[in-house]
C-alpha cells in the first residue's frame, strides 16, 4: 500500500522527523487558507498523486508542472485551481495520467545540499537495511548504475535494531558533521522507529536536504507498507486512497483476492502465487497473452470464486478465461460449484477452460460435466494453456 506525500508528512510529525510545515487542500480556497496558516516568505504547491516525476509532468489541460513555488496565498490558490480536477501525466503514470484531487501546500526551503536516504528490507540478507547517498534528488537506480561508489549500505541487526553508532557512521560518510551530525542521528533513529512501528517495507526520503540555515529536513518521502500487516495497522490502513488504484484491484482486496491487471486477453483464475505465475508463463509460451494475475488463495470459497469471475469480466479486453486449480487445502468440488454459479450469474459467453487437480477432484470434474455450461475441460497445465489460446484465437 502506498500513501500520499501529505500523509507521509503527517507520519513524520507523529514520530518527530524534521520536515517543513505543510497542509493538504482539496479546493483553491482551502489552498489559500493553508498558505495563510503556514505563512513564511516562500511556499510550494505540490500535486498529490501516487507517482513520481510530478515536477516535470504536464497536465492534459496544458498546464506545466505538478510542483510550483509561490510567494503568496493568492498565488497558492491560483496554482491549486490549475491543478485540481485535472489529469497530470508523468513518466511514471503513462499516457493516461492521474487525476489530481488534492494538493499539498508546504513551506519552501533554501537548499544547500541534497541527499538520498532510505530504509528497506534487503531480501538477499533477510535484514532491514539503510541505503544512502550524497546524490539526492536523483533516481537512485541511475546513481547505483553509473556511480555505485556513491551508494552507502548499512545492514541493521534483526534484534538490536538501528544503533546510534551506525547513524553516526552513515552521517560521517555523507559528510554531515558538527551540528548536522547530531541532527542526522536524531532523524535517522526517528525514521527507523517509524519504519518498524508502522510495518513499513520502504521509507524513502529523496531529497533529504540541508538548508542554507543549517537544518537537516526530509523534503519528500515515499512509503510502502507490508500489506500482510495492515490488519494490525488500522491507522495506516485508513490512509489508503482507493481512487489512486485500479478499481478491479480494490474490489479484489475486499474479497481477500490478489489481483493485478495486465494488458492481455486471457484471464487467469488460479490458487497460489507460484501456480499463477506458472500459468501466465505457459499461456505466453503457447502464444497467448495473460490479462491478469489472480490468486484466490489456498482456501477460496464459492463467494470468492464468484467475485473473481465478476472482476475478471470487468475487463473489456478479456476474451477467454483459464481456471487452474490445484486442490491441496481447497476442495475442487467447492470450486466447481463456484465456477458454475459465477458463470450463470454473469451470463458468461466467452470460452472457459478449467483444469482441476487434487482434493476431491473427481467430484469437481463430475459437477462441471453435469452442468449445462460449455466448459472446456483440461487434463494438465499445458493442455489447458493450449486449449484457451486456441479458443480465444478461433
Amino acid at each position: 500500500m502506498n500513501i500520499h506525500e501529505y500523509q507521509a508528512k503527517e507520519l513524520f510529525d507523529q514520530f518527530g522527523v524534521a520536515t517543513p510545515a505543510g497542509k493538504v487542500a482539496h479546493t483553491p480556497e482551502e489552498a489559500r487558507q493553508a498558505a495563510e496558516a503556514i505563512g513564511g516568505a516562500g511556499l510550494v504547491v505540490k500535486a498529490q498523486i501516487h507517482a513520481g516525476g510530478r515536477g516535470k509532468g504536464t497536465f492534459k489541460n496544458g498546464f506545466k508542472g505538478g510542483v510550483h513555488l509561490v510567494a503568496t496565498a493568492d498565488e497558492a490558490a491560483d496554482i491549486a485551481g490549475k491543478m485540481l480536477g485535472q489529469v497530470l501525466v508523468t513518466h511514471q503514470t503513462g499516457e493516461e495520467g492521474k487525476l489530481v484531487s488534492k494538493v499539498l501546500i508546504a513551506s519552501s526551503v533554501d537548499i544547500a545540499k541534497e541527499y538520498y536516504f532510505a530504509i528497506l528490507f534487503d531480501r538477499a540478507t533477510s535484514r532491514h537495511a539503510i541505503i544512502a547517498s550524497t546524490e539526492g534528488g536523483m533516481n537512485i537506480e541511475e546513481v547505483a548504475e553509473k556511480t555505485p561508489e556513491k551508494i552507502i549500505r548499512e545492514l541493521i541487526h534483526p534484534t538490536l535494531g538501528l544503533q546510534p553508532y551506525q547513524c553516526r557512521k552513515i552521517a560521517a560518510m555523507l559528510d554531515l558533521r558538527g551540528a548536522l551530525l547530531n541532527q542526522a542521528v536524531k532523524l535517522f533513529l526517528a525514521l527507523y522507529k517509524l519504519y518498524i512501528e508502522r510495518d513499513c517495507s520502504l521509507v524513502e526520503v529523496n531529497p533529504l536536504a540541508v538548508t542554507t540555515d543549517g537544518k537537516l529536513v526530509a523534503l519528500d518521502a515515499k512509503f510502502n507498507f507490508d500489506d500482510s500487516a495492515l490488519y494490525r495497522q488500522k491507522e495506516v490502513a485508513a490512509l489508503r486512497d482507493t481512487s489512486e488504484e485500479d478499481s478491479r484491484e480494490v474490489a479484489a482486496s475486499e474479497f481477500g483476492l490478489n489481483y493485478i491487471g495486465l494488458d492481455g486477453n486471457i484471464a487467469c483464475l488460479v490458487n497460489g502465487a507460484g501456480l499463477a505465475m506458472s500459468t501466465m508463463d505457459i499461456i505466453k509460451f503457447y502464444g497467448g497473452d495473460p490479462a491478469n494475475f489472480l490468486d484466490v488463495g489456498g482456501g477460496a470459497t464459492k463467494d470468492q470464486v464468484s467475485a473473481a469471475f465478476k472482476i475478471i469480466l470487468g475487463d473489456p479486453n478479456v476474451k477467454g478465461i483459464l481456471v487452474n486449480i490445484f486442490g491441496g487445502i481447497m476442495d475442487c468440488d467447492v470450486i466447481a460449484h463456484g465456477i458454475i454459479a459465477a458463470a450463470e450469474e454473469t451470463g458468461l459467453s466467452i470460452p472457459l477452460v478449467v483444469r482441476l487437480e487434487g482434493n476431491n477432484v473427481d467430484a469437481g470434474k463430475k459437477t462441471l460435466a453435469d452442468s449445462t455450461l460449455s466448459i472446456i475441460s483440461a487434463e494438465g497445465l499445458a493442455d489447458a494453456a493450449q486449449k484457451i489460446v486456441a479458443a480465444v484465437a478461433a
